[in-house]
C-alpha cells in the first residue's frame, strides 16, 4: 500500500499495476485537468506539483520554510513515487469554497496566457511550484522555471508576462496559510510508514517496493536478480510509455537515506545516488561554475526534480549528459552490493552499450567528484538540435592542467561519439606537453578524429559529429587562452 495526500485528502492506494504512471492514475480517477501530450516528459502538458517535507531549512518565507514544492512530469512519474508526499493538480488551485482562481491562474487570465488551453495546466503548475520557491522577474529565471512546457499556439509572451506578475507580487495563497497543517500531515505519513511495512504496490504478479535502508534494498536485489532498481524513473518510464514494456519487480531507491548523502570536504564532493539533480547541480556548480549551463540544459526543471546522477550512470546511455562530465573530472563511483562497498574509477565503469560493471545485486550508492585543483581548467559544451530540453548530438568535456601556457595534463571526454561515454585518449596525448597554440590544437584535432568512429543517426551524421567534436576542442583551447567563448549550442543537421 502507498499513502499520500491528494490535495488535502489522505489517500491509500493498493492493488494497482506498479507500472502505472501518475498521469494515467489521475485521469482514470477523474482528474482530467492534467493532460497527456507526449508521454515522454518533453512537452509539460502533464505537469503536476509534489510537495515534500524539506530535507534542510530553506531560505524562504517562514510559513513555507519546511515544505519543498517540485514540478513533476506526471507522464513519466510512477504512481509509487507519490508515497509520503502531497500531490497537487490544477484542480486543487482554485478556492474550493468561493471558486476564486489561484493568483497564478488569475495572472494567466489577466495576461491572456491561454489560447487553445491544452498546455495551460502544465504552465500553471510549473508557475505555482516556482512561486513557492524564490521567484524573480529576471527573464532567465522565468524561462528556467517554465522550462519543459511547450505552448503549441506559440503564446509564450503573455505566459512570461503572467509569470513576472506573480514574481513581482508573490501573493500569499491558501497553501501558505495551510503550510503548518500540511507539514504535520506529511510528518504523520512518514511516522505511519516508519511503523509499517515498506511502501509497496502489487497487481497481477507485478510489484513495486520502496526499501527504507541500503541493506534492505541490496537484499531485495540479491534475492530477485530480475528486479529493476529505479529512483527518478525519468529514463526507465520511457520504456513503459513508449515501448509498452512492463516490469515485474521495481525496487524504488528514492527513500533509502544512505543514498541521499550530499557532502563537501576539501578534496571531494559526495553525491548520493538518489539525490535529485535540482539539489545536486547547484552544489557542483558552486565548485565547477562551467557546469552551470550544462545542468540548465539537462532536461527541464520537472526532469531535474526527479533525475539523479546515480540513475544517469546506471542507465549507461551514450548520450547522457553527466557521464562525460564525470569522466573528465576523474570521478569515482561508489558501488554497494551483497559483499559490501567498492569504489570504481569512472574510467572502468562503462563496459559496453548500456552496460556497466555492476554485478547482480549491486547498485550505485554515490558519486565522488574531486574538487578543483590549482591550475586546472574546465570547458563544458553540449550540442543539440534545439537549445532547451533536448538530448545531445555531441557533448564534450575538456579538463586541462595548465602551467603558464603549457598543458601538463588533460582529460577529454565525449558523449554521443561512441557506444559508451568515453575519453579521447589520443587527443589527450596530443595535448599533453603542448602549448596553448594552433600547432597543439591542430595535432590534437587530428588525433581526436582517430579516437572515435561515431554513427549516423537521427540526431547527427558521423561526419557532423566528428567535425563538431573538433570544433568543441578548438573552443576549449581558445577559452583556456582567455579568448571569449564561441557559442556552439544548436542545430545538428
Amino acid at each position: 500500500m502507498i499513502r499520500f495526500l491528494l490535495g488535502d485528502e489522505r489517500v491509500e492506494v493498493d492493488d494497482v499495476d506498479p507500472n502505472t504512471t501518475v498521469l494515467d492514475w489521475l485521469r482514470a480517477s477523474g482528474r482530467v485537468g492534467t493532460k497527456e501530450g507526449c508521454a515522454s516528459g518533453d512537452c509539460g502538458a502533464c505537469t503536476v506539483t509534489t510537495v515534500h517535507l524539506a530535507e534542510a531549512p530553506v531560505d524562504s518565507a517562514a510559513d513555507t520554510a519546511d515544505l519543498d514544492y517540485r514540478p513533476v512530469n506526471a507522464c513519466i512519474a510512477l504512481l509509487g513515487s507519490l508515497d509520503g508526499c502531497q500531490l497537487l493538480t490544477v484542480e486543487d488551485l482554485a478556492d474550493p469554497v468561493t471558486g476564486d482562481l489561484h493568483p497564478v491562474q488569475r495572472a494567466m487570465v489577466d495576461r491572456h496566457g491561454s489560447q487553445c488551453g491544452f498546455c495551460t495546466p502544465g504552465f500553471v503548475m510549473s508557475m505555482f511550484a516556482w512561486m513557492h520557491g524564490e521567484p524573480t522577474t529576471d527573464r532567465h529565471d522565468v524561462d528556467t522555471a517554465l522550462s519543459g512546457n511547450l505552448c503549441r499556439c506559440t503564446g509564450y509572451r503573455p505566459i512570461i508576462a503572467a509569470a513576472r506578475d506573480v514574481a513581482t507580487a508573490r501573493p500569499t495563497d491558501r497553501f501558505d496559510a495551510a503550510a503548518t497543517t500540511t507539514a504535520a500531515s506529511l510528518a504523520d505519513l512518514a511516522e505511519t510508514r516508519a511503523d509499517d511495512a515498506a511502501a509497496s504496490l502489487a497487481h497481477g504478479g507485478r510489484r513495486w517496493t520502496a526499501p527504507r535502508s541500503l541493506h534492505e534494498a541490496i537484499t531485495v536485489l540479491a534475492e530477485e536478480p530480475a528486479a529493476t532498481p529505479v529512483s527518478g524513473a525519468t529514463d526507465l518510464a520511457l520504456a513503459i510509455t513508449q515501448d509498452d514494456r512492463r516490469f515485474g519487480t521495481l525496487v524504488d531507491l528514492s527513500r533509502v537515506p544512505e543514498l541521499h548523502v550530499l557532502e563537501v570536504d576539501e578534496d571531494r564532493i559526495v553525491v548520493g545516488a538518489a539525490v535529485p539533480l535540482v539539489t545536486a547541480a547547484p552544489v557542483l556548480a558552486t565548485h565547477w561554475p562551467a557546469v552551470t549551463e550544462l545542468f540548465e540544459r539537462y532536461g527541464s526543471v520537472p526532469i531535474r526534480s526527479r533525475a539523479t546522477l546515480g540513475g544517469n550512470l546506471s542507465t549507461a546511455s551514450p548520450i547522457g549528459d553527466s557521464p562525460p562530465l564525470l569522466l573528465a573530472l576523474d570521478a569515482t563511483v561508489v558501488v554497494a552490493g551483497p559483499d559490501g562497498r567498492r569504489r570504481v574509477a569512472i574510467d572502468d565503469f562503462f563496459v559496453d552499450y548500456r552496460r556497466t560493471v555492476l554485478a547482480p545485486g549491486e547498485l550505485v550508492a554515490a558519486v565522488e567528484v574531486p574538487t578543483p585543483s590549482d591550475g586546472w581548467f574546465l570547458s563544458v559544451s553540449k550540442v543539440s538540435k534545439r537549445l532547451d530540453d533536448d538530448i545531445s548530438a555531441v557533448c564534450g568535456m575538456f579538463h586541462l592542467a595548465l602551467s603558464d601556457d603549457v598543458i601538463t595534463d588533460a582529460r577529454v571526454a565525449f558523449g554521443g561519439m561512441a557506444a559508451t561515454p568515453a575519453r579521447a585518449r589520443a587527443c589527450e596525448q596530443a595535448l599533453v606537453g603542448g602549448r596553448l597554440d594552433d600547432a597543439t590544437l591542430e595535432a590534437a584535432r587530428t588525433a581526436l578524429a582517430d579516437d572515435f568512429s561515431p554513427i549516423d543517426d537521427m540526431r547527427a551524421s558521423a561526419a557532423y559529429r566528428t567535425r563538431v567534436a573538433g570544433n568543441l576542442l578548438e573552443r576549449a583551447v581558445r577559452e583556456a587562452r582567455g579568448e571569449d567563448r564561441l557559442r556552439v549550442t544548436t542545430a545538428a543537421t
